[in-house]
């Protein structure tokens, strides 16, 4: 005879209505005893979707975005039980793990509450039909999640390596683009992105280079960065001329709200970091001149802040690139100039750089041997364009990386 779990899993996730729902919590709200067993089956769907190439960040995201708060605190209660089971966890794992509130759901009583998280005696606790209802439509998403292209191994199958804290170079970028971004003197944030730039070049620079003297087998590997509503077709494309900046591809999946960037680890890591702090950034100079426009009597705020996106986008793509040219004519001089006082020839950058840009889009293309091009709409407000023009162009760049911008068309 079928458990009482597969009966109300039966009834409640092949279907896309109400009705199958209501047969499934009704069946497990009148079976305190299936509770544990309800648990573990959300986290074996968990299981398959990292077997799947999702990884906790992604999950979370479809579920916040397709689902409620209930589903949320519940998915990411079961995401920190699950991968709680692992000896180690792949690259990426634990900082998503970490920047995931671990807030246990307080409706089920197979999920106890986190400590870290007070008590709410003003919220009421849900019913147990409720709370069956909340699982079973968090497991009807989990179960229909399709395979994607894996960015890494899924856990259990990556090997563990030395523990490495991030490098000194990396701590300091970070530290420098979040003065930038907390500053209220537009000067100041020019003067502390422009020298992240440059802490920039030279690491992904000194790590071409080491490579390249020691015969490391370095290859390429990927990472997906959330790309949000709204705007999200101008937020791809800055995403996408920050990675092209910075020797990487990047591929937007918009059905699933994230861009899968493809390059080398140092160079993976700054375009998380510049991105995030460059729509930081944009964010905040667009809330600015809407709120100037507003005052002028103007009430076209969608089209003015997606033109203002675009534009940005545009022009720091273009601002990179230069960027990028001119960090490594400055590399080359160095060089050059430190090999007169030593023996041996000054070391050749481009070809370096070359390889490697070759090496990134033999794996992309690789990767996803099937994409097409998005094309921008909505670009309509000559306003919004111009204030988003001028808001890049404050963003000073400094010296950015090598590498070609690419836009979205």
């Amino acid at each position: 005879m079928d458990s009482v779990i597969d009966r109300a899993f039966a009834a409640a996730l092949y279907g896309d209505g109400d009705e199958g729902l209501d047969t499934g919590a009704s069946l497990l709200a009148a079976s305190p005893a299936s509770d544990d067993e309800l648990r573990r089956r959300g986290e074996e769907y968990l299981t398959r979707a990292w077997r799947h190439g999702w990884q906790p960040a992604d999950v979370l995201r479809m579920v916040r975005r397709d689902l409620d708060d209930p589903h949320v605190r519940l998915a990411a209660t079961l995401i920190h039980a699950e991968t709680g089971r692992y000896a180690h966890l792949p690259p990426r794992w634990s900082a998503q793990l970490t920047e995931m509130a671990p807030t246990a759901h307080p409706a089920h009583p197979a999920h106890p509450a986190h400590p870290a998280q007070p008590s709410r005696t003003h919220t009421a606790r849900p019913d147990r039909f409720t709370r069956a209802t909340t699982h079973l439509q968090l497991y009807r998403l989990l179960l229909r999640l399709p395979p994607l292209e894996p960015v890494g191994p899924p856990p259990g199958e990556s090997v563990p390596g030395p523990v490495e804290g991030e490098s000194r170079t990396l701590t300091r970028i970070r530290a420098l683009l979040a003065k930038a971004e907390a500053t209220g003197y537009p000067e100041e944030a020019e003067a502390l992105t422009a020298k992240a730039q440059e802490l920039m070049a030279r690491h992904s620079l000194d790590e071409a280079l080491l490579a390249a003297r020691t015969h490391a087998k370095d290859v390429p590997g990927a990472c997906r960065i959330g790309v949000d509503a709204p705007y999200e077709t101008a937020k791809a494309m800055l995403l996408d001329a920050v990675a092209a900046a910075n020797h990487c591809r990047a591929v937007w999946n918009e059905a699933f709200g994230f861009s899968a960037v493809v390059g080398f680890e140092s160079d993976l890591e700054a375009v998380e970091l510049l991105h995030t702090s460059l729509l930081v950034q944009g964010t905040t100079a667009m809330t600015k001149a809407e709120a100037g426009q507003r005052a002028a009597g103007r009430k076209r705020t969608k089209t003015f802040r997606q033109s203002f996106l675009v534009a940005y986008a545009h022009r720091i793509g273009g601002r990179l690139a230069e960027a990028g040219e001119h960090a490594v004519t400055e590399a080359a001089r160095e060089a050059a100039a430190d090999a007169r006082g030593a023996a041996g020839p000054p070391p050749d950058l481009l070809p370096v750089l070359a390889a490697r840009d070759v090496a990134v889009t033999d794996r992309a293309e690789r990767m996803f041997p099937e994409t097409t091009t998005t094309r921008v709409r909505g670009v309509t407000d000559g306003e919004g364009w111009a204030h988003g023009t001028a808001a890049a162009d404050r963003a000073e760049v400094g010296r950015g990386r090598a590498g070609r911008g690419r836009a979205l068309p």
